[in-house]
């Protein structure tokens, strides 16, 4: 049948299953919006306060379905504003296809109002970048983006499109899309043989959980492998929730702000097994220290991250279910009773501690724990509240944790909030934010009150930047070079303004009764809490430090 491009791409979309985009429209994109209120029945679209807003809301839809999320941006500035949300994306391996209007063919590289070459622009952060010219090769790149997306190790793919192939027209036959394939054909049997060896041979075994895991689908496999092997875990930022929070063998995450436990367990280790991890600089610390005692056994899809951070002894590359299957299928049933021991004995005399006197950011986030029992999902912006929300809330399932680990985008939460809410209706979500956080991208709370979603917002309040602060302080003489928010700046008004009920709480005793009332509302809350600006993350390891040489309060630091 022919189609003009404009239907193309919604027809794409369906035969996709694509049941929601977010996005914002403009001259270039015109005649897709058209098109998408023809189909408004079958997908729905989510206008955002901002095309950033929309970005972050298809990644945060992707985080908690493990769908593909799915933006929309017109040309010019609508489509560089998609471009922070593509990055972080691409950081943390979330599937995206961002689908943005050019201006039409004869108009191109002669700066036209509102061009931009967006597919060059995002060429180092997407998977890959397309630009359309020709309508009769639009049907098959939208369908290749979406499976370059989701497939292997996934991220954000964007597809730029001409004005005039939005109008033009074209003979389109449907597809039957299929499933993705697992990566497997990677897996090596002499890969595995090692693995296993090196297993069996183990006395001290730790286990590493990275964002992989949680990609790959691999919870159950990961809790039946660790019980089989007998050994503790811990997990980076990305992997919360991979593994039970709540399990007698966890320890906690590892890294600049891991636990105690977690840090002296990976620097003692005989073996540490990598799952779906990639050894960032904020988990390793000094790189010539990390589990300098240990072989490292390192389980990935991606080959790329062998050996890129950290020398390892032995790899397998494939998807992380796929391996863990295999291993379990190969493994006995192991027993390291005195080294779990010494494990469990590091968790209950170096538990994560905070000042229990005034209103807390780790005392709001036990509260929430309790309250929801664990049974919501978190989102957060980035800074002391993120690390706060990873240490003080107990996640016991993959994808209840959206936060930008790779890149740090600050004002990510409140988008990405948005998206899993509509993506995952029946479960509540909580943003966790800082003052300097919900500022940069706050106007989308008139997007949840618009379409009434039921998200509640948290601000830490402490009138500071205050991770930055606190690295100012601890480093930098406490020169607080532009880290000071003390304003006039009324966030529950303007909460309210935005046609949202908000509260403020500056003591421990209104925590409960507040957040009861948010959490019975179902509709949009914001809640203020105002603690001290003094307040920092703990426990901590220096720059350049060794994770062993981590620290708390009661440590000066030179």
């Amino acid at each position: 049948m022919q189609l003009n491009g404009s239907q193309i791409i919604v027809e794409c979309l369906k035969e996709q299953g694509v049941d929601t985009v977010f996005g914002y429209p403009g001259g270039a994109i015109l005649n897709v919006y058209d098109e998408l209120y023809r189909h408004q029945d079958e997908i729905r679209h989510i206008l955002t306060s901002h095309e950033q807003g929309a970005s972050h809301a298809a990644d945060g839809y992707a985080r908690a379905t493990g769908k593909v999320g799915v933006c929309m941006a017109t040309s010019g500035p609508g489509a560089t504003n998609l471009v922070t949300g593509i990055a972080t994306a691409m950081m943390d391996s979330v599937p995206m296809v961002a689908i943005t209007c050019n201006v039409a063919n004869s108009l191109l590289g002669k700066d036209s109002f509102q061009e931009v070459d967006i597919a060059g622009i995002t060429m180092p952060i997407t998977k890959h970048s397309f630009i359309v010219k020709d309508v009769k090769k639009l049907a098959d790149t939208i369908r290749r983006a979406f499976s370059i997306a989701r497939t292997g190790r996934p991220g954000p793919v964007l597809v730029d499109v001409t004005k005039d192939v939005t109008a033009a027209k074209t003979e389109f036959r449907q597809m039957v899309i299929k499933e993705h394939a697992v990566i497997t054909d990677t897996i090596k049997d002499s890969d595995i043989d090692k693995a296993v060896s090196m297993i069996k041979a183990a006395k001290k075994p730790m286990v590493f959980v990275g964002g992989g895991a949680v990609i790959a689908g691999a919870h159950k496999e990961l809790k039946a492998f660790v019980d089989r092997i007998d050994a503790p875990v811990c997990d980076t930022l990305m992997g919360k929730g991979a593994f039970n929070g709540e399990d007698p063998y966890y320890t906690g995450m590892l890294g600049m702000h891991g636990t105690k436990a977690a840090n002296l367990s990976v620097t003692d280790c005989d073996l540490l097994i990598v799952i779906g991890a990639r050894f960032s600089d904020r988990v390793t610390g000094n790189t010539k220290k990390f589990a300098s005692k240990a072989k490292i056994l390192h389980i990935d899809v991606d080959a790329a991250e062998v050996n890129k951070n950290i020398k390892v002894n032995a790899s397998v590359i494939g998807d992380c279910k796929a391996v863990l299957e295999i291993l379990l299928n190969r493994l006995e049933p192991q027993k390291h009773t005195e080294w779990i021991a010494r494990v469990q004995e590091r968790k209950e005399t170096l538990p994560l501690t905070y000042p229990k006197e005034g209103l807390t950011g780790p005392f709001v986030m036990e509260e929430i724990n309790r309250l929801t029992e664990g049974n919501c999902i978190i989102s957060t912006d980035v800074g002391q509240h993120q690390m706060w929300a990873a240490q003080f809330f107990h996640y016991k399932q993959p994808r209840t944790l959206l936060t930008s680990g790779g890149l740090g985008t600050m004002g990510y939460g409140l988008g990405a909030a948005i998206g899993a809410q509509v993506g995952v209706p029946d479960k509540q979500v909580i943003n966790i934010a800082g003052d300097g956080c919900f500022r940069m991208n706050m106007n989308e709370i008139a997007t949840a009150t618009r379409y009434q979603i039921p998200i509640i917002q948290v601000v830490l309040n402490n009138h500071v930047l205050g991770m930055v602060r606190q690295w100012q302080s601890l480093f930098y003489g406490q020169r607080y070079s532009q880290t000071i928010l003390e304003d006039q700046v009324d966030f529950v008004k303007v909460a309210e303004a935005m046609g949202c009920k908000a509260y403020r709480i500056t003591k421990k005793e209104e925590v409960e009764t507040v957040f009861k009332e948010a959490l019975a509302a179902k509709e949009p809350v914001f809640i203020e809490c105002v603690i001290d600006a003094n307040e920092k993350v703990w426990p901590m390891v220096a720059p350049g430090a060794a994770i062993s040489e981590i620290v708390d309060e009661n440590t000066k630091l030179s």
